[in-house]
């Protein structure tokens, strides 16, 4: 596994998710500034981190993703 460089979305969103924390795109996007979310992931995926993806739905209706170590 190549490690991360440090203070790059993928290791910032990585200790985020260490914490028990879960995100979203929009909270990625506030927090890390990350406008591809799901791009992360995938690298953090191949990296070997079991990173687990559910549904969310939000008030609108609208379904979204949602991330957790």
């Amino acid at each position: 596994m190549h490690p991360l460089k440090p203070n790059s979305q993928a290791s910032l969103i990585l200790a985020y998710l260490a914490r028990g924390q879960t995100l979203t795109p929009l909270s990625a996007l506030r927090l890390f500034d990350c406008l591809r979310l799901s791009g992360r992931i995938l690298e953090l995926r191949q990296r070997g981190w079991d990173i687990k993806t559910e549904e969310q739905m939000l008030p609108s209706g609208k379904v979204v993703a949602q991330y957790s170590l």
